[in-house]
């Protein structure tokens, strides 16, 4: 056990992705995945969160593993009735108050659009993935992915304003070297603000 794990971190690498619009601009809330020949999934499958504080999600864009389970808790001093209309994933968490929570477990790739139907205005998504190396950009629009094994590896970007369908992704091949790190810019091209309204 202990040589085979010795063999896998020698064999993997960090990898940095930065995605930026055209014009330059950091994009947060992208998703970035890396996928390739058969791996295990690193990606943490409990303790997933998403919150209603505010009266807003937290956070907006969440990515979680095939099979897991996400829990919904309120902290606002109103009620909330969450729920998803989307094909990867449909669940209604019918109305509770302050210091509730209730849980989904999510089956199926894809992207679940998340909505009250109390506060319109409360949007999120969670992109629900197999690749074993996944997370979600942060302001400056970067993500570190650590310990990628060497190979030759798919990325992919998804960003809920992305132009395209609601699972449209930017893919590209990455090579991931034995030993080092990697960076890599992606460009990605998304929706203005005041034109995005999310389909549920």
């Amino acid at each position: 056990m202990t040589c085979l794990a010795m063999h896998a971190s020698a064999w993997a690498v960090d990898v940095r992705v930065e995605v930026k619009a055209p014009n330059g601009e950091p994009i947060a809330n992208a998703v970035v995945t890396i996928s390739g020949p058969a791996v295990a999934s690193s990606l943490r499958s409990d303790g997933l969160v998403m919150q209603q504080k505010d009266l807003a999600f937290s956070p907006f864009v969440l990515v979680v593993p095939r099979g897991a389970s996400v829990s919904f808790p309120n902290f606002d001093q109103t009620r909330h009735h969450v729920y998803s209309f989307s094909p990867a994933g449909p669940f209604e968490l019918k109305l509770y108050g302050a210091g509730e929570t209730r849980s989904v477990r999510f089956t199926k790739t894809g992207t679940i659009a998340v909505g009250c139907n109390i506060h319109d205005q409360m949007t999120a998504f969670i992109r629900v993935t197999d690749a074993p190396w996944a997370a979600v950009t942060d302001k400056m629009g970067v993500v570190e992915l650590r310990n990628v094994d060497a190979g030759d590896r798919l990325i992919e970007v998804w960003h809920p304003q992305q132009k395209g369908s609601p699972d449209a992704t930017l893919t590209s091949t990455l090579a991931v070297p034995a030993s080092g790190r990697v960076s890599k810019v992606v460009q990605l091209t998304v929706r203005n603000q005041l034109d995005f309204h999310p389909a549920y």
